[in-house]
């Protein structure tokens, strides 16, 4: 695998900002390599998934190539009080790499996965753009679903978040809503990966994510769950982002 630290200029976000990635040094099909959005999360940076596991391996076993933007505290939303990083991750940096890498734009070649903050953020991508991905994967972390404080402070840690009262129906952050859309509408499905330590802190909003799609009929998202003992923690990232990648192959046995 070739590692790459890349930094170029987003018109979106209107600054130069860093991406790792992860490239085969192999033949290049035909459509180009398969590849994952990987996203980080809250108090992390773009470089910590080959910092603290084992990916760069794993991707090499799968010839897929990995994609990582660094996003700052921004949960992966186009910000009230800041900038459009949800429009950056899900639509101008797509375009950018593959300008630049060889990279395939089939859907079923393309996943976006995460932990955390990149978990939700996942699911809010994968779903809106059902279009351009047909794999998610959430390691973490749930689905947020629900607005934002509609009358944010200026001293709450989380003001430049605020959607300053905007209903939930209708915008990225809606994943329920979304998903709910995807059928209603027969609009390509992605299949989904979701797991999470026994003792990891935000266990209720995943058994809150689980209880929404396993109560849909027929699993039309192929939703598979795995609740195994552990935390929030690199230790079962590097775990679960392994068995990720099995799921995006298309394997049985995880």
């Amino acid at each position: 695998m070739a590692l790459m630290h890349t930094h170029l200029l987003s018109n979106v976000l209107g600054m130069y900002i860093s991406v790792e990635v992860l490239l085969p040094q192999t033949e290049v099909p035909e459509h180009g390599f398969r590849t994952v959005w990987l996203l980080h999360g809250w108090s992390d940076d773009e470089t910590m998934w080959t910092r603290r596991t084992s990916l760069e391996r794993y991707a090499d076993q799968h010839k897929v190539a990995v994609i990582m933007p660094t996003v700052h505290l921004s949960c992966y939303t186009d910000m009230t009080h800041g900038l459009k990083y949800y429009t950056f991750v899900s639509e101008e940096l797509p375009e950018l790499m593959r300008n630049i890498f060889p990279l395939s734009c089939k859907r079923e070649d393309n996943a976006v996965a995460g932990l955390s903050m990149g978990g939700e953020g996942s699911l809010k991508i994968g779903l809106s753009k059902p279009e351009n991905f047909g794999c998610i994967g959430c390691l973490s972390a749930g689905a947020h679903n629900e607005p934002w404080n509609p009358d944010p402070k200026p001293d709450d840690p989380y003001f430049f978040l605020q959607h300053s009262g905007k209903k939930l129906e209708g915008i990225p952050e809606d994943t329920f809503g979304n998903a709910e859309k995807i059928l209603k509408e027969g609009l390509p499905v992605p299949r989904i990966y979701h797991a999470i330590g026994s003792s990891d802190p935000l266990l209720d909003s995943a058994h809150e994510t689980k209880a929404f799609f396993e109560a849909i009929p027929g699993n039309p998202f192929s939703y598979t769950y795995e609740e195994h003992p552990g935390s929030h923690n690199w230790e079962f990232w590097d775990t679960h982002i392994k068995r990720f990648l099995n799921f995006f192959d298309g394997k049985e046995e995880l």
